[in-house]
């Protein structure tokens, strides 16, 4: 499924607190910079419309949350919507996910990781393309803290069974972890628009989590 036209942003939103590119964020890293305080942080790789950097940010308030989106538009619409709704501890950050883990992102400074949906590259030849690669997946164990947490969804279940297979053999990350469908309650109550969309097409998504020790 391709992505869908998205809605005009209202050129009177300030973004200015909620927008921000991989080259304009703090260095060296700098949280009290980004969201006036320290607290646990999560980070979203590929966050889309930003369904979930929104409901996560209302839900967990004691935490600040970046989502990383490669499309310029996607990123600025994300940005939007947190603005609106005056959300304070999630920025959308426009740029390379793995660059900002491989240049920024310090060491066990992330309660948490999270991958939804991504890119499947679906021809053989493109799939060293695939975000879920052993460099990000180094990444992200440096950067999570113990305990901390990876979170990996995906419709696609080569994509699902290849990536497990490669956690396995080249991270100490500890998992599966079964992570349970739940029903909504509405029609936003889905981790992100592409869960939904699968959803309601009545397709399967394949859900996992891993935590470091």
């Amino acid at each position: 499924m391709g992505r869908r036209a998205l809605p005009k942003v209202d050129p009177e939103i300030d973004l200015s607190s909620h927008l921000r590119t991989v080259d304009t964020l703090p260095t060296p890293w700098n949280l009290t910079e980004l969201f006036g305080r320290v607290a646990p942080l999560e980070i979203e790789i590929g966050s889309g419309k930003g369904l979930f950097l929104q409901n996560a940010s209302i839900a967990r308030p004691e935490h600040d949350f970046l989502g990383v989106e490669v499309s310029g538009k996607y990123a600025r619409f994300t940005a939007a919507r947190l603005a609106k709704r005056q959300v304070a501890n999630a920025v959308s950050v426009h740029g390379d996910g793995l660059r900002l883990f491989r240049e920024l992102v310090p060491d066990s400074s992330l309660v948490a990781v999270h991958v939804y949906f991504p890119d499947p590259w679906w021809k053989r030849r493109h799939r060293s393309r695939r975000v879920l690669n052993e460099a990000f997946l180094a990444d992200v164990v440096r950067t999570l803290e113990p305990q901390g947490r990876l979170h990996f969804w995906t419709d696609v279940e080569e994509y699902f069974d290849s990536t497990l297979k490669l956690i396995a053999a080249k991270t100490p990350l500890i998992g599966p972890l079964e992570v349970a469908e739940t029903p909504a309650e509405h029609s936003l109550d889905y981790r992100t628009h592409f869960e939904r969309r699968t959803r309601m097409n009545e397709e399967p998504v394949y859900r996992a989590q891993f935590e470091k020790v």
